[in-house]
């Protein structure tokens, strides 16, 4: 299925949502909204200030205009050449005395991961945890009302692809291939060989796993341990996680959740090419890249990205999200922070820079994977007590390796579970 089909998918999906929601019950909770990049749609500018998050914000001309006028602005006046190479050769000190000062107090855990993210799950997993949110939800709420809207989306999910591959897919290690797919996956030499090569390797953290997961720049593991609450009672599963530094992985091992039977923290830097990591490659299910991209000099990114792809299995994902273009974090800066264009310096000595969806595609698409979801994420966050509003805007995406066969039949396409 396209790229266009599934964000036609995805936004139908999400207004079938809408509709059977009730808007009021959904405002009255904390919690983050279930279906994709949220529901709290703002359509009455005067009830601005009753929630702390408005989703699917439409930005006027003007605003866009503002919005560049300031970024302009604010990039007038470059760091000097001196202090922008001390910053890229002492990154690791600068994030080392960051999680110095704030420990594991300064991010909130992700718990949001699962719903935006949902391929971070093994395929059975995924179901198994369905059917606990709905027993629950079951406990928690009269019959009339019996599912969540989280139940709803996974439910309509599964009724979309029973339509469109029930009859004529198969599945391959979690994957959804057509049968020509799987008959060639499985029919592959390579393919067979794959799992006896892997076997011959000498052993490594998660060698004995059949599903493997990498999060890229875990810090004090505000993914890490929302993701092992989950598959610490998966049996096949493993995550490794690394930050290069070395205080915010010892951050993640000194946690009381911490267990090297499913977990594997460890310091690296990305964009060294010529560093191993403690796995070989073309083994992971699973990359996750959130906030972690934007912190690494431009020029060094496509590198990054590339030696992340080989990582990834045949069908594996790489799933993203950092800052956007004109997000109000980058209008907030003043003069003499700008290191080049859309690339700050923070006071504290970190560096940030902000993507647009088209520059996120492409990089993914030089390391050879293939788009299954790229969207501006605009969001209007509001401080209800300052009476304060600040336009957020992330990019969220994901992206797949397409199977090593698929190169000879680029007209096929692999799809996962949604």
């Amino acid at each position: 299925m396209g790229s266009l089909n599934k964000m036609n998918f995805i936004t139908k999906l999400s207004a079938l949502c809408l509709r059977k929601s009730k808007m009021q019950q959904r405002h009255q909770s904390s919690r983050r909204p279930a279906v994709p990049l949220g529901s709290r749609i703002l359509t009455d500018p005067s009830k601005v200030f009753e929630h702390n998050m408005w989703d699917h914000m439409q930005w006027s001309q003007e605003e866009e205009e503002n919005a560049k006028e300031k970024a302009a602005e604010n990039s007038l006046v470059k760091v000097q050449w001196e202090d922008q190479d001390k910053y890229e050769r002492e990154a690791s000190k600068y994030w080392n005395e960051f999680y110095k000062t704030h420990k594991n107090n300064f991010f909130k855990d992700r718990n949001w991961l699962f719903l935006e993210f949902p391929e971070i799950l093994p395929e059975k997993r995924r179901e198994e945890l369905k059917t606990e949110e709905r027993s629950s939800e079951h406990t928690k709420i009269n019959s009339t009302n019996s599912f969540s809207h989280k139940n709803e989306m996974f439910e309509e999910g599964e009724k979309y692809w029973k339509k469109n591959y029930g009859g004529g897919s198969t599945s391959v290690q979690g994957y959804v291939y057509n049968k020509k797919q799987a008959k060639s996956l499985t029919d592959n030499p390579q393919g067979k060989n794959c799992g006896e090569e892997l076997g011959r390797l000498e052993s490594f953290p998660g060698s004995d796993a059949t599903y493997r997961i990498l999060e890229v720049g875990c810090g004090a593991g505000n993914s890490v341990f929302p993701i092992l609450k989950v598959l610490c009672n998966t049996p096949g599963t493993f995550l490794y996680c690394c930050d290069f530094a070395s205080g915010a992985v010892e951050l993640v091992k000194s946690h009381s959740s911490y267990n090297s039977a499913w977990c594997s923290a460890f310091v690296h830097d990305v964009c060294d090419d010529a560093l191993p990591y403690p796995f070989p490659d073309e083994i992971l299910d699973v990359i996750l890249l959130v906030f972690v991209l934007s912190t690494i000099h431009p020029d060094r990114m496509q590198g990054v990205v590339n030696r992340l792809a080989k990582l990834l299995k045949p069908g594996g994902m790489l799933l993203f999200r950092d800052y956007g273009r004109y997000d109000t974090a980058q209008l907030r800066f003043k003069k003499g922070h700008c290191l080049s264009e859309n690339f700050y310096v923070r006071g504290d000595g970190t560096r940030v820079y902000f993507f647009t969806k088209d520059e996120v595609w492409n990089m993914f698409n030089l390391a050879g994977l293939t788009e299954v979801q790229n969207l501006v994420d605009r969001r209007l966050q509001v401080n209800r007590k300052k009476k304060v509003k600040m336009q957020r805007v992330w990019i969220q995406s994901k992206f797949q390796k397409p199977l090593l066969l698929s190169l000879n039949n680029p007209e096929e396409t692999t799809e996962r579970h949604p």
